[in-house]
């Protein structure tokens, strides 16, 4: 996992550690006939020790209760087990929410965790106090919408960290059948180009399609070490078992999954039709 991280020492610690990030600057395609959508910062999310997004499905309703999406693994009362889904928790979690040019606009606050699992996939969505049509009122933020189909390799992305105020650019290098890691599988999970070098503190950050600015993925992993299938050193492993290991390259998890399990009033029903996250 990208490492949630404890404390202004370990920041600092990483900030000085080896090269800095890549970071994106804003960037025009002169002369190229496709739209690129402005990808900023707005409606992404800083959370105690890792990034996040308010988002909607494309159904959400301005008087719905918004939500919140990040990891599994940043769940504020520690990593869900293998098999493990929680859901309607209880939460009073914080976010910092961020305008387009990474500034603080104001504090969104959860009134529980409407679902978390590190099973299949690694999510946690919080619901918040307020409505999208409050929070837009109150701080001018919209929120982003999640993709409803699969993501397609080849495809220009952005992952938009709100805890570093940082962008990295890349595009989606393809599919890992299994991504195993330490005790966790992850299903059908996006992998990265290597120009997207995440680090510690971008768990749970919006991957952003840059031509639709719309959700595809949410940033969770990367192989750190070249180790094979150990915490921080995720596997690839494909349909006849064959495994594979790619040092440095970093993954995330797709979310037009989450689309069907949400229905009316932005409730989670797992038992909608079409809905094939794992049940408690």
């Amino acid at each position: 996992m990208k490492k949630p991280l404890v404390g202004a020492v370990l920041a600092l610690l990483l900030v000085g550690a080896g090269a800095a990030p890549v970071v994106a600057a804003p960037h025009t395609h002169s002369g190229a006939k496709a739209t690129v959508k402005a990808v900023d910062f707005a409606g992404t999310v800083a959370l105690s020790n890792c990034s996040g997004s308010l988002i909607r499905t494309p159904s959400s309703q301005p008087n719905d209760p918004a939500l919140i999406l990040s990891n599994g693994h940043c769940l504020e009362t520690g990593f869900p087990a293998a098999g493990e889904v929680i859901t309607d928790q209880p939460s009073t979690r914080s976010f910092s929410l961020l305008n387009g040019s990474a500034g603080k606009v104001g504090t969104l606050r959860a009134t529980k965790v409407s679902y978390a699992t590190m099973t299949d996939t690694d999510i946690t969505v919080y619901e918040l106090n307020k409505t999208y049509a409050q929070i837009q009122s109150q701080y001018g933020i919209g929120a982003l919408t999640l993709n409803d189909q699969h993501p397609v390799a080849g495809t220009s992305i952005k992952v938009v960290s709100g805890y570093w105020k940082r962008t990295y650019s890349c595009n989606i290098d393809g599919f890992a059948y299994r991504l195993k890691e330490g005790d966790w599988t992850w299903k059908d999970s996006v992998r990265y180009t290597s120009a997207c070098q995440t680090i510690g503190g971008t768990s749970g950050s919006p991957v952003i399609d840059t031509a639709t600015g719309k959700v595809v993925a949410v940033n969770n992993t990367g192989n750190e070490d070249g180790q094979r299938c150990t915490e921080n050193n995720p596997c690839e492993v494909d349909q006849n078992g064959k495994v594979t290991v790619r040092y440095k390259i970093n993954y995330a998890q797709e979310t037009y999954i989450i689309v069907p399990c949400i229905g009316t009033g932005n409730k989670f029903d797992l038992s909608r039709p079409g809905c094939t996250l794992p049940k408690p």
